[in-house]
């Protein structure tokens, strides 16, 4: 840019002010950064070519209803679906209610299902010969120091075992590791047990469990394999709901809590505060001078150019602000989650996060320069230099 020297000499001519406006859109792009990482994790839950082939059939009343085993034998039988699996939420703490886990009571093919997720054949095999076996995902092994071998004592506040307690015991016999890095997060967090073992150890499982996964051999028939498997329990006091694994992750968070939406409000709040801060700023330096930009235009500047410059003030100082807080989100959210071992798993800023946030800067940049610019352009020589 022609003029940019003296863009970037009015930026900085209150430089306290400057850097303390900085440090605000920094916080606002820091905050943002971080937020929409989580958000585009759990949007895209379950968005991979695997994730595509499998169908996941609940309780049409809750996810938290469960559904008889029987009805898995009849869902094999529909055409298109190559091979079901099912499962059945656990819950668990570890050493306190403070940790809580990410367990799941399966069956013995349920990673089959799920060829995105690896673990060491021998560990596989040793899992499957131990009852009492369990599959950790590596952030968990790393949060907690866990070693292959070791028996690690769980809690569950839902089910009691046998004799009537709530205190459980595992043998870790393998590590779960993702193949890419768009599930590391889900699959690090997950522990896998024996839905065998489960039911035949608490009273309150006889026959039962959580959902179903099925795989499909055509993507573009799951639909209608879907409505065959809800057609087996249709007016039935167990009746089911099935869609594809994204669209029932994205239910079931949902009925928690809308990601989204949450994530939209606390941002809207923020920006709109950095509108107000930014746009006082900015106003407040064009006033400041006044006179100099009288002098600009006495000496030949068009009334285009002090606003072209003006915005380029403005615009310059939003993306010089936002850039370094969503450089700092990138850098924070590996360092929280290399330090807490595991224990805070932070999502990297994405290529759609960086797009989105240099739209929101250039657009912010316009808005709260837009006022200051136009004054500017307006600026009428004999009273600016007047003092009036």
């Amino acid at each position: 840019m022609k003029y940019f020297h003296l863009v970037w000499a009015a930026l900085f001519r209150r430089k306290t002010r400057t850097f303390l406006t900085l440090a605000s859109i920094m916080a606002a792009f820091l905050l943002f950064g971080l937020l929409d990482g989580i958000r585009t994790s759990f949007a895209q839950l379950g968005q991979n070519a695997d994730g595509a082939q499998r169908l996941q059939t609940a309780s049409k009343l809750s996810f938290i209803e469960t559904l008889p085993l029987s009805l898995q034998s009849r869902i094999v039988g529909i055409d298109n679906i190559e091979a079901v699996t099912h499962a059945n939420w656990f819950g668990g703490t570890y050493q306190g209610p403070r940790n809580q886990l990410f367990t799941l009571a399966v069956a013995s093919n349920y990673l089959e299902l799920y060829p995105e997720v690896e673990v060491e054949p021998a560990q596989l095999e040793a899992w499957k010969r131990n009852r009492t076996g369990m599959l950790v995902g590596e952030t968990m092994m790393t949060r907690f120091d866990w070693e292959v071998g070791q028996r690690i004592p769980l809690q569950s506040a839902i089910y009691p075992n046998s004799d009537g307690s709530l205190d459980w015991a595992f043998d870790i016999v393998g590590v779960l590791r993702a193949k890419d890095g768009e599930s590391a997060g889900f699959t690090g967090a997950m522990m896998l047990m024996h839905y065998d073992y489960f039911e035949e150890s608490t009273p309150y499982v006889d026959g039962d469990v959580g959902w179903y996964i099925s795989r499909v051999s055509d993507v573009r028939r799951s639909d209608a394999a879907a409505k065959a498997i809800d057609a087996l329990s249709a007016n039935s006091p167990h009746e089911t709901k099935t869609m594809s694994e994204q669209a029932a992750m994205a239910s079931q968070l949902k009925q928690m809590a809308d990601i989204g939406l949450i994530v939209g409000s606390i941002m809207g709040a923020v920006f709109f505060t950095l509108l107000l801060l930014t746009g006082n700023t900015m106003a407040q330096a064009v006033r400041e001078r006044t006179s100099e930009l009288a002098v600009l235009k006495t000496i030949g500047f068009s009334s285009t150019s002090v606003l072209a410059m003006v915005l380029a003030e403005s615009m310059l100082m939003v993306v010089i602000g936002g850039t370094l807080g969503l450089g700092l989100a990138s850098v924070t959210g590996k360092a929280a989650t290399a330090g807490s071992g595991g224990m805070v798993n932070l999502p990297p800023v994405g290529v759609e996060s960086w797009m989105l946030g240099l739209g929101l800067m250039l657009v912010i940049g316009l808005v709260v320069g837009a006022l200051p610019a136009i004054r500017a352009m307006r600026l009428n020589i004999v009273d600016a230099l007047a003092g009036r």
